[in-house]
């Protein structure tokens, strides 16, 4: 005659099975959808800040002629300057359209402090302008040097490029990729 197992044995090694079961169900079917939604949302914000921050620069380059590398400028500026509420709250006459060129964020409105910072890893978005330095030199008739005259030219293209690398927005070295997405 052979002796069985107690029946609490056989209660906890199902209760383990029931456990071990729920767990591998979280990590292989849960835990990924979540991951992939929470992937996707940020891809999805990270782009529409960066092409808020594109409007901005063309708005700064209208008003001032050249493009700005400080955010903090930038975020002052569509915050205070008189000129961008004409814009964000001006309609066109032919389509009656609001002329507003910044997009709504993912949660329903625009928030220009959210320009600073990526939603992944919370780290500032990479803002660059050219600078070239140009070199003239001032000589009198006789063909004597007088002087070389050296002066900065700053911003007349941009570079913004997000560092958990959901995309870049223009070209320091190319003018046709001036205010192009590498998403679109």
């Amino acid at each position: 005659m052979t002796k069985s197992d107690p029946w609490y044995t056989h209660a906890i090694l199902y209760t383990v099975i029931v456990i071990l079961a729920a767990l591998l169900i979280k990590v292989a079917i849960i835990d990924p959808k979540e991951e992939v939604a929470q992937e996707k949302y940020n891809k999805a914000e990270s782009r529409l800040r960066m092409k808020n921050i594109k409007e901005a620069q063309i708005l700064w380059e209208k008003k001032f002629g050249r493009f700005t590398a400080n955010l903090d400028s930038l975020v002052n500026f569509i915050k205070n300057d008189k000129m961008v509420q004409q814009v964000r709250t001006g309609y066109d006459s032919l389509s009656r359209r609001p002329t507003d060129p910044f997009v709504e964020l993912t949660h329903g409105e625009f928030t220009p402090d959210s320009l600073f910072r990526t939603p992944k890893s919370w780290r500032f978005y990479t803002l660059q302008i050219d600078t070239s330095e140009q070199v003239d030199t001032v000589v009198n008739r006789q063909g004597k040097l007088l002087r070389v005259d050296k002066y900065t030219v700053i911003g007349k293209r941009y570079f913004i490029e997000d560092p958990d690398g959901y995309g870049t927005v223009g070209s320091l070295a190319d003018d046709a990729l001036k205010n192009t997405s590498s998403w679109e």
